[in-house]
């Protein structure tokens, strides 16, 4: 795919101006490579999100020399794939060190690499507290560096009272295989519900309850992943109303709006096949649950045609909660193409004017140059 976009004379967003003697310069732009990238490999997803993934292949696309930082969740898988790209850089004649795959115990090993003055730019995909830290690092240099972190996101669905009514059983069962999907292991797994209390919710939640009856205990990428997700279900288990809270289930739980609210506990991620349903009096207090929301990867709306001026009034809100918005669909899955964006505003991540998915996430490792009354010899 990126292969494609550098074969287009427009990659690099070339623009010319042309200057008029005596009344204003010539100029010409283009976007540059920023320099060395530092690549945080995500526990999830040890292929898409990690050594040969995503950032990799848009940092070197840039025009940059990648160094990752394997995770330690998979070493065995993040070697043989960094063996894979050294082994292609070298068939395909780049340069010697082009990429670079280190490992290390603990945070102080990834600080250092972000602290160290050779790195131009940092791409990573992982928790809002790792995200942070490295956040801080970046900025705490004497020439600070942008960090295009994606951290966390609960991913609000919102069950618009039309759609509700006329289909809550087929609504529930697609949403029971959108929430436990790999085990809830996903950066945009559906972990919030809105509804308007009213038709069709009662037997939304009945059909929850029956779709996640008898679940069984999931296999979760590793043992911290699987304690998190233990702990995050425990704090809330008295507030369960499908699935169970025995070791590593999918659980579903509710709160009213006013609850919602008042606990900001409520609002953080429970890394799995975890999920809050959230019960609205009205419109405008659904209104004001989204208007309340944290920065988010993606949020849906399911709806027909009766709700579409209620999912216009809200349409604005979500514009600027989210980076991708569905109708009628499930978040779970990422198609890679030149329109996708997988980013968000903070805190799904630390710049929600980028995306880590599709051919815009190039952007994030150029940067623009001017060239005034230059020969054009010297800018193609």
């Amino acid at each position: 795919m990126f292969a494609d976009l550098l074969e287009s004379p427009e990659w690099d967003d070339p623009r010319h101006v042309p200057g008029e003697p005596g009344v204003r310069p010539d100029l010409r732009s283009r976007r540059i490579p920023l320099g060395p990238v530092a690549v945080f490999g995500a526990s999830n997803f040890p292929l898409a999100f990690s050594v040969a993934g995503g950032d990799t292949a848009a940092a070197l696309a840039a025009g940059c020399p990648v160094v990752v930082k394997g995770h330690p969740a998979h070493p065995r898988t993040g070697a043989l794939a960094g063996r894979c790209v050294t082994e292609a850089a070298a068939a395909t004649g780049m340069p010697g060190g082009v990429f670079a795959l280190v490992s290390g115990p603990g945070n102080e090993f990834g600080a250092r690499l972000v602290a160290d003055p050779r790195i131009a730019a940092v791409g990573f995909t992982g928790s809002r507290s790792g995200g942070l830290a490295l956040m801080a690092v970046a900025q705490a240099r004497p020439v600070p560096i942008p960090v295009y972190a994606e951290m966390s996101s609960i991913n609000p669905v919102l069950l618009l009272p039309a759609r509700l009514a006329a289909d809550p059983g087929g609504l529930a069962a697609a949403f029971v295989g959108s929430l436990t999907a790999g085990a809830g292991q996903f950066c945009t797994n559906p972990g919030l519900l809105l509804a308007i209390d009213g038709p069709g919710l009662p037997e939304f939640r009945a059909a929850l309850a029956e779709g996640l009856a008898g679940s069984p205990s999931a296999t979760m990428l590793t043992p911290a992943i699987a304690d998190a997700y233990r702990t995050g279900v425990a704090g809330r288990a008295d507030r369960i109303i499908a699935g169970s809270a025995e070791d590593c289930r999918p659980a579903v739980f509710a709160a009213t709006a006013a609850e919602f609210a008042a606990a900001p506990a409520l609002r953080e991620e429970v890394f799995g096949a975890a999920s809050l349903l959230v019960t609205c009096a009205d419109a405008d207090e659904l209104a004001a649950t989204v208007e309340s929301l944290e920065g988010q990867l993606t949020a849906t709306l399911q709806g027909e045609s009766d709700d579409l001026p209620l999912a216009r009034r809200l349409l604005s809100a979500l514009e600027r909660k989210a980076g991708r918005i569905i109708w009628n669909g499930w978040p779970t899955g990422v198609e890679v193409n030149a329109a996708q964006v997988h980013g968000g505003p903070f805190p799904a991540t630390s710049d929600g004017r980028t995306t880590s998915v599709g051919t815009m996430a190039i952007e994030r490792f150029l940067r623009p140059v001017a060239y005034q009354d230059f020969p054009a010899e010297l800018t193609t």
